[in-house]
């Protein structure tokens, strides 16, 4: 079971590593403290020593005097395990449009209770918009569960779907699918015109669109209210072959209330501005934390747990009944 605390201890930990995992050299507190500023992650270099010790004792890292530290092959092992989440949760997606029963997987978001109702009157216009993975959302008080995340006191925690479940439900149709990265999306007269900003997924441990909200990089209420602005999407590819079983189950998905997929490219044809490779198709997903991501930009304090585990579908509701 992991609590809200102990999930921003080990997000913390993972974004140490990615750091130390992309140097040939040791690494002080001060280089990690400034490496992980760039990657939207403020943490000073006192909680970066904090951290630091915590690997240490796990064994994700080895002290090299004055120097800094190394990582190990038992962190370079852990960051693996953490970088095949997404495909972990892709397996366990059950969900079926077609009964629309099953598993699906969602982000969790922390609010202070107090600031609840002006949450959810700031992400208002950005569900009406459908800028989002789907309009449906559970809600849990101080205490319960949201995916693997318990709700601590004063809190309240929102689930929102997780564009995971596209790549599950196509799984599941036999389509293979590869998440290549998380990105900022700029939109023109509300459709998608070009990626500003790309973070790898092989090349980070925190989930792209936290960093991004933390860094301040959107603006979806914006693109909410007038259909230009700059929004959290996701960058996938698919085996050309797949691409009329990918249509049909596009279309099946936003029966059922899901509507993840924002464009979907010509076999072998570059879609906004990004190359795709021979044989294969682009496609570009809504991030499901863009509601969420407009809340911030009204001045909410909020922490988000991307993919945070499971729900049952039958538990979500829509948004409007918030």
């Amino acid at each position: 079971m992991i609590s809200s605390a102990n999930s921003d201890t080990e997000r913390k930990i993972l974004s140490i590593l990615r750091v130390l995992s992309e140097s040939s050299e040791p690494l002080g507190s001060i280089t990690i403290a400034r490496e992980l500023e760039k990657h939207g992650l403020s943490l000073g270099e006192r909680a970066v020593r904090y951290h630091l010790k915590i690997t240490d004792e796990r064994g994700y890292t080895q002290p090299l005097g004055i120097d800094g530290r190394m990582i190990t092959s038992r962190g370079l092992e852990e960051l693996r395990i953490a970088l095949e989440k997404l495909e972990l949760l892709a397996f366990r997606t059950t969900f079926s449009p077609e009964s629309r029963t099953g598993q699906v997987p969602i982000n969790t978001s922390l609010f202070n209770k107090n600031d609840f109702p002006k949450a959810v009157e700031a992400m208002k216009d950005v569900f009406k918009a459908g800028i989002c993975v789907s309009d449906l959302v559970a809600t849990a008080s101080e205490g319960q569960k949201l995916g693997d995340v318990v709700i601590p006191n004063g809190k309240v925690g929102l689930a929102t779907v997780c564009g995971v479940t596209v790549n599950g439900v196509l799984l599941k149709h036999g389509v293979p699918m590869e998440s290549k990265f998380g990105g900022v999306l700029e939109i023109r007269d509300s459709k998608p015109r070009r990626f500003i900003a790309i973070i790898n997924y092989g090349g980070t441990s925190l989930d792209p669109s936290e960093q991004y909200i933390r860094a301040s990089m959107t603006s979806v209420g914006e693109a909410a209210k007038t259909g230009n602005g700059k929004i959290l999407a996701n960058f996938r590819e698919i085996p050309a072959p797949a691409r009329s079983i990918v249509e049909e189950t596009i279309t099946g998905l936003k029966e059922a209330g899901i509507n993840g997929v924002f464009a979907l490219g010509n076999i072998s044809e570059p879609i906004c501005q990004i190359a795709v490779g021979m044989n294969r198709v682009g496609m570009v997903l809504r991030g499901g934390l863009n509601p969420v991501a407009a809340a911030v930009e009204a001045g909410i304090e909020v922490e988000n747990v991307a993919e945070s585990g499971m729900i049952d579908f039958q538990q979500l509701a829509s948004f409007s009944q918030l």
